[in-house]
């Protein structure tokens, strides 16, 4: 099998970030969807391993902001290879709440969607949290990320607890 054939599939890159009231994560991921329109229904789907996977669960909430074209590695690396358990990836940077309380960042952000968890789905490595929308912002015109810009353009690697990870056969 060339697993590689699923590099064809197109996606975005995102920050998910949660609060539970004692604690705030984040994470960059490339699996952000809308479900449904009515009512409004995405999913992120998150590695169990992330720090952040535990503060979603805890919450029952969400905010998914939709990573533009402006961020760089350095803003990439913040919210994708370090570990929210040791590291405020908010600490030192302009960051705003959603209406449920969960942290964000305008910063180099298309959009940010406030969820409330309506479902969860466990997938082995990872959690499917489907979330309702109960509000949404536009914070800039830039165009999103896609995850074929970050590879190609900024020269980006998929870690391997991202859910499009292919490892050494």
């Amino acid at each position: 099998m060339d697993a590689t054939a699923l590099f064809s599939f197109q996606s975005g890159l995102y920050v998910v970030s949660a609060s539970d009231g004692e604690e705030r994560a984040a994470c960059i991921i490339n699996t952000g969807l809308q479900l449904t329109s009515s009512p409004i229904q995405v999913e992120v789907v998150v590695n169990k391993q992330n720090y952040t996977e535990g503060v979603i669960a805890r919450a029952g909430h969400f905010a998914l902001t939709v990573v533009t074209e402006s961020a760089n590695m350095m803003y990439v690396g913040r919210f994708g290879f370090r570990t929210s358990k040791d590291y405020d990836k908010f600490d030192g940077i302009e960051t705003c709440q959603t209406i449920l309380g969960d942290p964000y960042t305008p910063e180099n952000a298309a959009c940010v969607l406030a969820c409330d968890v309506v479902k969860t789905l466990d997938v082995g490595t990872h959690t499917i949290f489907v979330g309702e929308v109960k509000d949404a912002q536009v914070l800039s015109g830039d165009p999103s990320m896609t995850y074929s810009y970050y590879h190609t353009v900024l020269k980006g690697k998929t870690p391997p607890k991202a859910s499009s990870f292919i490892g050494e056969a």
